[in-house]
């Protein structure tokens, strides 16, 4: 059986009260199931940042103004140039000027991070949040 430890945290009372809210609404039974899962989901989404090998699978989601003069254009020239890294895409339009798109990736996680940031940086993308997970 693993071993458990036991660690203390502190909160400040509003953010405590979020919590309690949150994870009660999803039905968890404990603080500390619903703490390892937080824990858990943390370290996934920061551990590829530190790696610099390794194979990676996961998602880039990435929210942009569409209208912005030859945006488009250059995502997708971006994208041709990574191909060996995107597995599938899938374009969502939010609204008149706003764009969603998801980009599902598979590979070296040195690759993926140049991929995602070679398109934050873009003129006209709002965000681009990168979740990936060791494969």
């Amino acid at each position: 059986m693993t071993k458990i430890v036991r660690v203390g945290v502190t909160f400040p009372p509003a953010l405590l009260r979020n919590f309690d809210d949150v994870i009660r609404k999803m039905g968890y039974e404990s603080r500390s199931k619903a703490v390892q899962d937080a824990v858990r989901l943390f370290v996934s989404e920061r551990k590829w940042l530190r790696e610099e090998r390794g194979v990676h699978a996961g998602v880039l989601m990435m929210l942009y103004e569409h209208e912005v003069r030859g945006l488009e254009s250059t995502l997708t020239h971006v994208q041709h140039h990574y191909a060996n890294l995107i597995c599938s895409t899938m374009h969502i339009h939010l609204s008149e000027r706003d764009c969603l798109e998801a980009i599902a990736v598979k590979g070296n996680v040195a690759e993926i991070r140049k991929l995602s940031d070679e398109l934050a940086a873009k003129k006209g993308v709002k965000i681009l949040k990168t979740m990936l997970v060791s494969v």
